[in-house]
């Protein structure tokens, strides 16, 4: 990013378009259904690229300082969907069923790739300043998902899914920490205010975007022995769902063969 500014204001640019995610705000179980835009950026570096986000974020901060005039824009996307998109929530949907942890509420915000795009370009053109998150209007509650997907849940205490996922992160079968299934527990809901205000809407609605997020999980199965095995910390969250509800699914397969 101090490359990136530098090279701007060399150049004459006098406005940069950063964009990160908004996962930058963290997943917490008192988060604010929606988030303010100017909430205070509440994730924990990983070692992954949320740190690497979040380090943007930062440097991105400071950049008009250092270089006077120079105009940074940070766009925060929801989790995103679209052709080609391989992440954690895409992970999510293709384990054997929707992994719930006990007591809490999940929130579920999209945005699509070509939303994406357009709020971009909105920021490149100087529509939204400072820092914009951009999603899907609204959310989708954990008996919505569970409705427009037709898949099934399993619902676990929280200390045996997040030390599960913390157990199998130590011997390696998933890269990403037991940290980042907060994504799918808690609520992180964005509101794009400041892309509304400019005239910005979405073409995607959530229920729209779940659609098109299942057609593309159609046929993969984030388990152990394919796609969880792939050294990518994008998707660590995704693999840790899979194998944790798996590894519950055995459990209570094998207590049933017992009794």
């Amino acid at each position: 990013m101090q490359l990136i500014a530098s090279a701007a204001a060399a150049a004459g640019v006098r406005r940069v378009v950063l964009c990160t995610s908004a996962m930058v705000y963290g997943a917490l179980p008192d988060n604010p259904v929606p988030l303010d835009e100017d909430a205070p950026l509440r994730a924990m570096p990983d070692g992954g690229i949320l740190s690497d986000w979040l380090e943007l974020e930062r440097l991105a901060e400071q950049a008009p300082v250092s270089h006077p005039g120079l105009q940074v824009t940070v766009v925060r996307p929801a989790a995103l969907v679209g052709p080609g998109v391989d992440s954690l929530l895409t992970r999510h949907f293709e384990a054997p069923r929707l992994l719930v942890v006990r007591d809490s509420r999940p929130s579920w915000q999209f945005c699509h790739v070509d939303d994406l795009a357009a709020a971009l370009e909105f920021a490149a053109l100087g529509k939204v300043e400072g820092a914009a998150t951009v999603g899907c209007e609204g959310w989708l509650d954990q008996r919505e998902v569970e409705l427009i997907s037709g898949m099934r849940r399993i619902e676990l205490p929280a200390s045996i899914a997040f030390g599960t996922a913390e157990r199998l992160h130590r011997l390696g079968v998933v890269p990403a920490p037991a940290s980042d299934l907060q994504y799918v527990v808690h609520p992180w809901v964005v509101p794009s205010t400041r892309l509304f205000e400019a005239g910005w809407k979405p073409v995607y609605d959530n229920a729209t975007a779940l659609g098109l997020l299942l057609e593309q999980a159609a046929g993969h199965h984030a388990l152990v022995a394919r796609r969880v095995g792939r050294r990518d910390a994008t998707i660590g969250a995704g693999a840790a769902v899979a194998v944790v509800g798996t590894a519950a699914l055995v459990r209570i397969a094998r207590k049933r063969r017992t009794r």
